[in-house]
This record gives C-alpha cells, structure tokens and sequence, in this order.
C-alpha cells in the first residue's frame, strides 16, 4: 500500500484524488513519495513524465486514453482512470463506487493500480494497453454524447414550448431501469418514426441526420 503519493495537477480529478488519499491517511506530498501521480491534461503528460527523474518509486497517470509509453522513461508505472465524470462543485465523494480501469505490464504494477484504486473508493478492473483509446471511445460515448443528446432533445423540447428539466427525471429512470427499451422503435411502430422525422424536418432539419443515426443505431 502506498503510504506517500505525489499528486501533479489539481483539477478536478487531481483535486479530488488528493483529498481522498488525507481522508485514508495518505501523505500527500510535494516531493519524495512513493507514488508519483499525474493529474494533468492527456497532451501534458509525455512532456512532465519527461521532465522527472527516474527514481526507486513508481509513477502513474490517470488517463483513459494515453499509453503507458507516455510515461517513459519510467519503469515501474501503471495507469489508473477513474471512470466517473467529476465537477469542482464536488468532493472525494465522487469516486465512491465508480469503476476504474488499471493498466499495468507487470503483476506488481497491476497490484499496486489495484490496491490504489480501491483505497479511492474505486472498483478496479484490469485494461489491456492497446485497448485503451477503444475502451475510452465507449466512455467518451457514454458521458460526452449523453450531454449531446440532452441539449438536442431540449432544443427539440423549447420548439414546442415543453420545460426541458422534464426530461432529466426520463432520462434518470432510462438509466435505473438497466436501459430497457422502449417506445416506437422497440414496438417496430414506423409510422409514428416516420412523424418524428417529419416534425424534425419541418423545425430543425440540420438534426435529421443525426435522428437518423441514432434510430439505426437502436435497431442493430
């Protein structure tokens, strides 16, 4: 177990992660740790990895996407991405119960990943390096592209004078509901699909396309 981390960068994962480890009784501190974590934007990574000296301790990025190579020239590494979307409006709290994919190429770096994620309060599984930008595409898909489709379903919502906070409770109970299908396209009702391309085309046509898409999408 890591009883001293370094944690470079303080946004909003950075943040969080450093309050954390003081709550489980972690050194956090500026230098000479056991664990070098970097908090920092993906692009910043290889160029700060770069800039320390290799040293008896391990380090570690919390990307989803970036390889471990961009942690060259360190040896023991890993990588740890919290699978949670975080806010500055919020705490530690966030990582409780979230998921966090451990990358690592040896098995003591796998079990260090391990031990760090769950003392985060993070249910850790194992990712292979060169799955990582594909495993990041369906995280990416899953949070980005949800606030997508909010923004679009509100604009669709205003044009018609409805509130578009009602459709968070809909949205919310999609989600408890294990994502179970409903509505036209799950009872194979064309026609009334067929009225919302129309409506759509008739009000905001450029968001056809994207309708289309996304039907298609849910029947495959």
């Amino acid at each position: 177990m890591f009883e001293s981390v370094t944690v470079i960068g303080n946004g909003r994962v950075g943040s969080a992660v450093a309050v954390r480890l003081e709550e489980r009784g972690v050194a956090v501190r500026d230098d000479g740790a056991e664990l070098i974590l970097l908090c920092v934007p993906d692009t910043a990574i290889r160029d700060v990895a770069r800039d320390l000296v290799p040293g008896p301790g391990w380090i570690a990025h919390v990307s989803g996407g970036t390889p471990l190579a961009a942690l060259d020239p360190h040896d023991q590494r890993f990588g740890l991405h919290p699978l949670q979307t975080f806010s500055r409006a919020r705490g530690p709290e966030q990582l409780d119960g979230a998921f966090a994919a451990v990358t690592a190429e040896t098995e003591e770096a796998r079990e260090r990943g391990f031990e760090l994620a769950r003392l985060l309060g993070l249910k850790p599984f194992e990712l292979a390096d060169e799955a990582r930008p594909l495993y990041h595409a369906g995280a990416a898909i899953a949070s980005n592209y949800l606030i997508t489709l909010h923004r679009v379903a509100s604009e669709l919502f205003r044009a018609t004078g409805a509130p578009p906070e009602a459709l968070v409770p809909l949205m919310q109970r999609t989600i408890e509901n294990g994502f179970e299908l409903t509505g036209p396209i799950e009872r194979g009702d064309c026609e009334t699909v067929e009225a919302h391309r129309e409506a759509i085309r008739a009000t905001r046509p450029d968001l056809e396309p994207l309708y289309d898409v996304l039907a298609e999408a849910t029947r495959s």
